[in-house]
């Protein structure tokens, strides 16, 4: 009988791998909704069987009802690197019900197997998630003790006059959370913001109208040429269409900081456009922060400057792909910061 082993867990523990003891089968299992998600060719090398014998038995035990097929199903757009570009593909992964009903038919002792194994990953992802949640608060509270320490220090000091201490207090209250959020982004340790839910994504045509207007703008300042904005294939189409999925019955990107750091991070990296996909990626991220009231806070104030979006732009751009959602992550922190909301 081979025995089952896991080799790794991924850092942010929703990827683990699945290995036979004779090191002949290895499968990436996905993590998700307190449960194990495979694809059919993932099933299909689990079980040692082609992948039309797996459809079948999927077929057999959704239409005899053993299973609910929207609550085992789901799919979910995976992004695969394709010609030196990033391509949003939709997936289906099939929930460890449906593995072990497809196990149990097929190859019963791999079923078996692939169960306990399952089961164990499962008890150790949850603990695990209650262990990093707990960690992460306690970072934060100490990073928030080591602040007041320094403020404290600083106001005993006998050279603070009236006005260095307000600047002193505006320094704070402005950039603190901006240096705690670039210290959490080097360290890996950028955790996704709640965020404001929701989000009206433009049309295409829409999208494609705002370009146009920029692109005659900017070519009356001799700025850019006829190539501004010109559309590879539909490539913008199909990066709109990708931002509104869902994965697992829920919206991929269901907050308007998630929607605006994915929008800019796709138009910039995956080149929609025959030319001028960072400034075009820009302006579509300020556009949509403008349509969903986000632009400005609640003093009337941008949200972020002319400067802060021409270095993140290029950020993402010189971003290395594997860089991704720790910049994702930091984007989204810095449209979630308190005093940047309405």
């Amino acid at each position: 009988m081979e025995e089952v082993t896991v080799t790794n867990t991924n850092a942010n523990g929703q990827i683990a791998i699945y290995q036979t003891g004779d090191g002949r089968t290895q499968i990436d299992v996905k993590v998700e909704k307190e449960t194990l998600w495979l694809t059919l060719l993932q099933m299909a090398a689990l079980f040692d069987r082609d992948k039309s014998v797996i459809s079948r038995h999927l077929k057999n035990i959704f239409d005899t009802g053993e299973l609910p097929r929207e609550a085992t199903v789901a799919k979910t757009a995976t992004v695969q690197t394709e010609g030196g570009r990033e391509v949003s593909r939709e997936i289906e992964y099939f929930n460890l019900d449906a593995v072990i009903s497809v196990g149990y038919r097929v190859n019963s002792i791999k079923g078996t197997q692939f169960r306990i194994w399952a089961t164990q990953r499962l008890r150790e992802y949850l603990v695990q998630g209650y262990t990093l949640n707990q960690l992460r608060f306690d970072q934060n509270a100490a990073e928030l003790q080591q602040a007041l320490a320094l403020i404290r220090k600083a106001a005993r000091s006998p050279e603070l006059s009236a006005e260095a201490g307000s600047g002193l207090v505006e320094i704070v209250s402005r950039y603190t959370q901006t240096f705690l959020l670039l210290q959490r982004y080097d360290e890996g340790m950028l955790a996704e913001p709640a965020g404001q839910s929701g989000g009206r994504l433009p049309a295409e045509a829409e999208a494609t109208a705002t370009l146009r207007a920029l692109k005659q703008t900017l070519m009356s300042r001799g700025q850019a040429t006829d190539l501004f904005a010109q559309p590879r294939g539909d490539g913008l189409a199909s990066l709109l269409g990708n931002l509104e999925q869902s994965v697992f019955g829920e919206p991929a990107y269901p907050t308007v900081e998630s929607k605006a750091a994915h929008l800019l991070y796709f138009v910039v990296k995956n080149h929609p456009f025959t030319d001028g996909n960072k400034r075009s990626g820009a302006f579509l991220f300020v556009d949509f922060l403008h349509r969903n009231g986000r632009l400005l806070n609640a003093l009337g104030e941008a949200v972020i400057n002319d400067t802060g979006l021409a270095a993140l732009t290029l950020l993402v751009a010189e971003s290395d792909p594997k860089q991704k959602e720790t910049l994702i992550r930091l984007i989204m922190n810095m449209l979630s910061v308190p005093g940047n909301r309405p």
